[in-house]
């Protein structure tokens, strides 16, 4: 069922409670790929009913991003979620998820702030006020949807940090359950912008998953100081990558590792051209 409006939402939900089933949410900006569709199959397999919701979220873009040409494919979203057994997709519009003449600024709009801790670090750093927009419309979509679970991929680790310690913080009643990363055969994570790379820029993309995954390596041969850890980096970087950040981090967290144990996390975010990637590993296989 492909509905557009909160009340319909609510209205199936509703009669769902009343049968006592559970509910999962599966949270998607659209563009669905094989990682979305992961979360999705373990969302069907762990719950009664499950909702993806399909929207492009303005208020997490920030000035000069790619909002305006974030890909949109509704129908073949929802032809990937009917065949995957989801009972709802909700795809609503800016207007039915802000308001009549809304206006997309904290001077008008209720926004759900998280920790300057966990916000002024990687993406958060270049992405100012983006984890502001991504906490508000999921804290509306738990409000909406009331789901027993969600789920959310590891890739956005950061991301899903953030809505762990919102979810705790603001006592919602929702089981957030993180999902591994899946990647193409040759390493590289799915993401929805890998569709803006060219195939020579999807070659230079590789380049994330390979420091990831020799890190890891050295790490598991005994290599423990961070900065040197880091270094092996450089061997897989050329002109062709514009490389952001590249950090060492405890995984539930954030806190900054100089010696690297099992929890930690490696973020990397690279600029591929107009290109955006981020990608990340966590050390140990646990």
């Amino acid at each position: 069922m492909l509905v557009h409006t909160i009340e319909e939402v609510r209205e199936q939900i509703k009669k769902w409670k009343k049968e006592g089933l559970t509910v999962g949410l599966v949270p998607t900006m659209g563009a669905l790929h094989a990682g979305h569709k992961s979360l999705i199959v373990k969302s069907v397999e762990k719950c009664d009913r499950t909702v993806v919701s399909v929207f492009v979220n303005p208020i997490q873009f920030c000035p000069g991003e790619d909002l305006d040409k974030y890909p949109r494919t509704l129908e073949e979203d929802y032809k990937l979620c009917e065949a995957a057994g989801v009972d709802v997709v909700f795809a609503p519009s800016p207007k039915e998820m802000y308001g009549e003449g809304h206006i997309l600024s904290n001077d008008f709009l209720t926004y759900v702030i998280p920790p300057y801790f966990y916000v002024n670090k990687l993406c958060g750093k270049s992405r100012v006020g983006h984890f502001d927009g991504v906490c508000t419309v999921v804290n509306k979509l738990f409000n909406i949807v009331q789901p027993d679970y969600a789920f959310f991929g590891q890739k956005d680790a950061q991301q899903l940090v953030i809505i762990r310690k919102m979810v705790k913080d603001l006592n919602i009643p929702v089981e957030v359950v993180p999902c591994p990363i899946v990647r193409e055969e040759s390493g590289l994570a799915l993401s929805s912008r890998n569709k803006y790379l060219s195939g020579e820029e999807k070659e230079y993309a590789l380049a994330l998953s390979k420091i990831l995954f020799n890190i890891k390596s050295c790490y598991s041969r005994g290599i423990v100081d961070t900065g040197a850890l880091a270094e092996t980096a450089y061997a897989y970087l050329n002109e062709h990558h514009s490389l952001e950040y590249l950090e060492f981090l405890d995984a539930d967290t954030l806190e900054e590792k100089q010696t690297a144990d099992d929890n930690t996390r490696v973020f990397i975010a690279v600029k591929i051209g107009t290109v955006r990637l981020i990608d990340n590993i966590l050390l140990s296989d646990k």
